[in-house]
């Protein structure tokens, strides 16, 4: 199959370009810059020079193609504009595909946020795969629910006849080229503040995925995931966040901290995270698992935390 993917250099992209070409799969990727290019042909990719503002450019590529893989987004558009603007940039994106595979049943599979159908306090349990990501209105403005209407317009590609789903994907993804996920920032954090804070009891879960099982998620949503489904890249369903945080401390070498689940004193220890390290996001895997044939096979993220890749030397 000849894929064009997207975001192919960035840490869930640099693991599904290996995990295509290892399957026999021809992929071109999409390069904004010299860099980019060298990247992605180091991966085994054929490079397609453009970016994402050239709609004319994704749909004449993706329709070159027999599938697309898209998990790019514009980062760019964060400053200014927030989730809002990355959301709305990525809605023409999504329907410019969807005009070059209208009718030809081929796949469209696009990362999707495992906090996409609500957490586990609004649902009362682990999340599945089969409930659909939450509806957004205006109150949603400036929170990641705001970029379900993505999730939504690639999900309705179904009817016009494209095998398009979502992989959600987990709050964590890590392996040993992570740089820039949630856990390298909460060890940043850690170190600057002398203790690994978890809020509360903690006892809220998160959920984490290795990007090399992340990898493989996409490609049998690629190979065989029937239409308008979302799937669970999640290894770990549900850990809680005193569990994750105690694991950095030991690493560390500091104490694993509750900060108070107060309005001042959670901003002023997580910052921009604060809003979402106090929320749980337990999550299944079982609908993927037995639709797909998936089996997460990597380290655990616990296990992978005790690898030290994350931490520096000594």
């Amino acid at each position: 199959m000849h894929v064009f993917v997207t975001g192919g250099t960035g840490h869930s992209g640099s693991h599904i370009i290996p995990e295509l070409v290892a399957a026999g799969h021809e992929v071109t990727g999409l390069a904004r810059s010299d860099t980019a290019a060298a990247a992605l042909s180091a991966l085994g990719a054929t490079v397609r020079r453009g970016d994402l503002e050239d709609l004319d450019g994704l749909k004449e590529a993706a329709a070159d193609s027999d599938g697309v893989i898209h998990v790019a987004h514009r980062q760019d558009l964060l400053p200014s504009g927030g989730i809002d603007a990355v959301a709305a940039a990525e809605i023409p994106i999504m329907l410019a595909y969807g005009e070059a595979l209208a009718g030809t049943g081929k796949p469209l599979v696009a990362a999707g946020s495992i906090g996409s159908p609500g957490t586990g306090r609004d649902l009362g349990r682990p999340s599945t795969e089969d409930d659909p990501a939450l509806p957004v209105g205006d109150e949603h403005k400036g929170t990641l629910r705001a970029r379900n209407v993505v999730e939504t317009t690639v999900i309705g590609l179904a009817e016009r006849g494209v095998r398009s789903s979502i992989v959600r994907i987990a709050n964590i993804a890590h392996s040993t080229t992570d740089r820039a996920g949630f856990l390298p920032t909460l060890i940043a954090l850690a170190q600057e503040k002398g203790f690994a804070g978890y809020p509360g009891d903690g006892a809220n879960q998160w959920n984490a995925v290795h990007a090399r099982d992340l990898a493989s998620l996409f490609r049998l949503a690629l190979e065989k995931g029937p239409a308008g489904r979302y799937w669970h890249a999640v290894g770990d369903g549900g850990i809680p966040v005193r569990e994750i945080a105690e694991a950095i401390g030991s690493r560390l070498g500091l104490p694993a901290v509750s900060v108070p689940v107060d309005e001042l004193m959670l901003p002023a220890h997580f910052g921009f995270l604060a809003n979402v390290v106090t929320q749980s996001y337990p999550a299944s895997n079982v609908i993927s698992r037995e639709t797909l044939g998936w089996e997460p096979a990597q380290p655990g993220l616990l296990a992978d935390l005790d690898n030290g890749h994350y931490f520096p030397a000594g």
